[in-house]
């Protein structure tokens, strides 16, 4: 079964979807926590955190490895339901092994996020123990964004964690409600998606007859709004 988590950081949809049964845990970064207009990071989150009990992933934002472990630590005592997220390789494309290595051994449940291909993944494994909780965050969206496809990673990734029970891979940057179903096919563990998407996967079930129904009701609808005519 995969389970959803809602992408966001924005207290109030936050709170609601805590409520929907089919989420399951939320994923926050840096980008959405500034769009949800928050000015102290470790307050802001703290709200996230306690505003549901579900799993939450937290962001670091250093660049290098001390300060990056450094921020992990702090996050890592914010709460129990708390994930730290730290990104699979530095700006400079410097592969943080060394951050993933430090806090799976401290027992801290680390989410691996910007991950783009199997070869990363197993990087990952190499570094952790098969005890730790480890979600690797591959980003299927943004890969077919610039034309790469994205299900040979996810596939590959998936077959060779399998022997980490720990470990789960989650389908990210979720582009259209029917990434859900591709994430299922694959046996993706968790796939993230913002909360407009997975309204749409709430609405899952209707037949192709009843969308080329309301397809064309909505065209009829619109022309005699504008008043077309055709003389």
């Amino acid at each position: 079964m995969t389970k959803i988590f809602c992408d966001i950081a924005d207290i109030k949809l936050i709170k609601k979807f805590n409520k929907k049964k089919i989420v399951k845990g939320f994923t926050t970064n840096p980008s959405l926590m500034r769009k949800a207009g928050a000015r102290d990071y470790e307050k802001y989150s703290k709200k996230i955190l306690s505003a549901t009990k579900k799993p939450v992933s937290c962001e670091v934002f250093a660049d290098d490895v001390e300060s990056m472990i450094e921020q992990a630590n702090k996050i890592s005592k914010w709460s129990k339901n708390v994930y730290v997220k730290v990104p699979v390789i530095n700006s400079k494309g410097k592969f943080m092994g060394e951050v993933i290595n430090y806090l799976n051994s401290k027992k801290v449940k680390i989410n691996i996020t910007a991950v783009y291909s199997s070869e990363q993944t197993k990087q990952i494994l190499s570094k952790i123990n098969k005890e730790t909780k480890v979600i690797i965050s591959i980003f299927a969206g943004r890969m077919a964004d610039v034309g790469k496809d994205p299900i040979k990673q996810l596939k590959e990734s998936i077959k060779i964690s399998k022997k980490f029970k720990n470990v789960e891979i989650l389908w990210a940057s979720t582009r259209e409600p029917f990434n859900y179903v591709q994430s299922k096919k694959l046996g993706c563990h968790i796939i993230t998606a913002p909360p407009q998407i997975i309204e749409k996967i709430e609405k899952f079930g209707k037949s192709l007859k009843k969308l080329s129904i309301e397809t064309v009701k909505g065209f009829l609808v619109d022309s005699k709004k504008s008043k077309f005519k055709i003389n």
